[in-house]
């Protein structure tokens, strides 16, 4: 029986997979051996010896300590494209905003107090000042075309907009979600230089922190006007501020309010709604439920931010799992190790990510604790687990 930790309101459909005939799951539980979380900031977070696994429902994954969790041999999971459905349709409500200024527009009608006579009549003498640019025929330039940036593209092709592209990771299956008539730019500035509306859909990473500074939006067009669905950091608060400040900057919409954009001129800001839906809550509970699930009972990793992806079809009696560093003669080390116990490898696989490898031993010898004391010596090692099929 494992025991499943939530820290924040999960949605139920995790339980279609972490069932109660395998897992105990609820906030109290004690001593876990996976953790559910959504937006609890984990920096700091006392972690038990037995917890092996973190599942974040969601994407962004800046509010775990990652590096602490590899040290450790706790693997982090996150749900790409669980809510890119929801963010892809609060988009359509981001480029409303960021074209006419309907925000002000609604507050004008929600605040007229008949002084100026019957509201029917006044706003057709008010109405042009809120209006703003078609999307048929602009520029629309996508930051990230992952999961919710691919969708978005194709969304803005089917309203008449000429769609860049930027995104120097981009996967193979991702770019098989992308019409062929987006246009995939190598260098960030042609983006910048020739985008009427930009959208961020990238993940908050060293490379990506501050990617829209005072740098950047000077080599914009003048007016532009930028979507934020990503990370608040992605953007300089600062430099948007002196965007927007200067007229540069047309509108600003993020999904990240501060106290200083409220009181910015031209922003429109939502509370992190993103993947706020029923269905985004449920579809990233129960992936995220999936990948616990995996990694817990056959030792698979997938979607992992902090470990490769590992995936070995089930054989043999019992699983050997081992986290260790990425270092020359680990393998030979382990393999060596179970050669002189006795213990029979039926099939193995390993595959490393930055500083550390995950290998999988399925094996037709019983493995006890000598064993694992003697794997937990090699110089590397980061962790030990055993898998046994017969339990």
């Amino acid at each position: 029986m494992y025991k499943v930790k939530t820290l924040n309101n999960i949605s139920d459909s995790c339980k279609d997979v972490l069932t109660s005939a395998d897992y105990i799951v609820g906030d109290d539980v004690q001593r876990p051996d996976a953790i559910f979380v959504r937006a609890s900031d984990m920096h700091g977070y006392p972690f038990n010896k037995e917890l092996k696994c973190i599942g974040r429902a969601g994407i962004g994954v800046n509010t775990i300590p990652l590096d602490e969790c590899s040290e450790k041999g706790i693997v982090v999971f996150n749900t790409p494209g669980g809510n890119a459905n929801g963010v892809k349709e609060l988009f359509l409500f981001a480029m409303s905003m960021a074209g006419r200024d309907i925000f002000n527009a609604m507050k004008w009608v929600y605040t007229y107090d008949d002084s100026e006579g019957p509201v029917e009549a006044r706003m057709e003498k008010i109405k042009k000042q809120f209006a703003g640019p078609e999307y048929a025929g602009k520029t629309l330039g996508v930051i990230g075309t992952g999961n919710v940036g691919s969708a978005v593209a194709n969304i803005a092709l089917s309203l008449g907009m000429k769609v860049y592209g930027y995104d120097p990771y981009l996967s193979v299956d991702a770019a098989w979600r992308i019409s062929r008539h987006v246009f995939r730019v190598s260098s960030l500035d042609d983006l910048l230089k020739y985008s009427d509306f930009i959208t961020l859909h990238v993940p908050l990473k060293g490379d990506t922190r501050h990617l829209i500074n005072r740098e950047a939006i000077a080599k914009m067009k003048n007016g532009v006007r930028i979507i934020n669905y990503a990370r608040d950091a992605v953007v300089d608060e600062d430099a948007i501020i002196e965007g927007l400040e200067s007229g540069k900057v047309a509108k600003f919409v993020s999904d990240f309010p501060t106290r200083r954009l409220i009181n910015t001129e031209n922003v429109v800001l939502t509370p992190h709604l993103g993947g706020t839906t029923y269905e985004s809550e449920a579809n990233c509970a129960r992936m995220a439920a999936m990948e616990i699930d995996d990694y817990l009972r056959y030792g698979n990793i997938k979607n992992s931010v902090n470990m490769p992806t590992v995936i070995l079809e089930r054989s043999g009696k019992a699983r050997i799992c081992l986290i260790h560093k990425n270092l020359p003669g680990v393998l030979a080390a382990i393999t060596a190790v179970l050669s002189e116990d006795g213990i029979n490898i039926e099939n193995m696989t390993n595959k490393s990510l930055g500083d550390y490898a995950y290998s999988l031993f399925d094996v037709n010898s019983e493995v006890d604790e000598h064993n694992i004391r003697e794997l937990n010596e090699v110089k590397g090692m980061v962790r030990v687990r055993i898998i046994k099929w017969d339990e």
